[in-house]
């Protein structure tokens, strides 16, 4: 979990440090580097309906627009601009692997310990998995903080033939999580899905969907869940 230490963030007070990452200074639009990305991961899940957040370090208005929904999510002053309140509410969302406090690296790769054999490195894979994390987290968050079954991840291509999966599945890339009931329905997962950054979103009546929604990030979007009305 976060660290609880103080450091100072300039022009935005105090905040905790972090054992995952601690931003150093106020973000606002116009702003660029390594600190925006890191907030534009933990953002991804806020791009708004349809749309998904480029994850470029580059602060423009999209990323103030998901800033902005993600402070209006958790009660915070919605200017648009990351200061001591925004990450001090990241920072309790994260654990010290950079994960949100509600996934983690193991439930998206039941198939090996080090994300190889997929499409992608393993590193890809792993980030990729990260930023559905967050997706999830969010979306976790809008369906009232109630927990969001996963049922699979990350695919090497063994386990991907091993599985049954489409010789160009998303799950190859670490991109791609299948979700089960529980509290939620699949069209209720598949309906929110529309809100959390997800190019690609399968469920009820999609050949081979009955059982499960399936969220991912391909390259332009593909959604088809038939019985939830989308």
């Amino acid at each position: 979990m976060a660290l609880v230490a103080a450091v100072l963030v300039l022009g935005g007070g105090t905040a905790q440090a972090d054992g995952c990452y601690t931003w150093n200074r106020t973000l606002s639009q116009g702003a660029s580097g390594e600190d925006v990305r890191q907030l534009q991961i933990r953002l991804a899940g806020y791009p708004g309906s349809g749309a998904v957040l480029g994850i470029d370090g580059q602060f423009g208005p999209a990323t103030r627009s998901a800033l902005v929904r993600f402070q209006q999510a958790y009660g915070l002053g919605a200017d648009g601009v990351a200061g001591s309140a925004t990450y001090s509410r990241i920072y309790a969302l994260q654990d010290d692997d950079c994960t949100p406090v509600n996934f983690s690296y193991a439930e998206l790769n039941n198939c090996n310990s080090d994300w190889s054999g997929g499409r992608v490195s393993a590193a890809t894979a792993r980030f990729n998995a990260l930023v559905s994390m967050w997706k999830l987290q969010a979306m976790r968050h809008a369906l009232g903080d109630q927990s969001i079954r996963v049922t699979s991840g990350f695919r090497s291509v063994a386990c991907n033939n091993a599985a049954g999966g489409a010789s160009d599945s998303r799950h190859l890339y670490g991109d791609a999580v299948d979700l089960g009931v529980s509290p939620h329905s699949l069209c209720r997962l598949a309906q929110q899905a529309r809100n959390h950054g997800f190019n690609g979103i399968l469920g009820p009546g999609y050949p081979g969907h009955n059982d499960h929604t399936h969220v991912d990030h391909r390259g332009s979007r593909f959604w088809s869940a038939p019985s939830c009305g989308i």
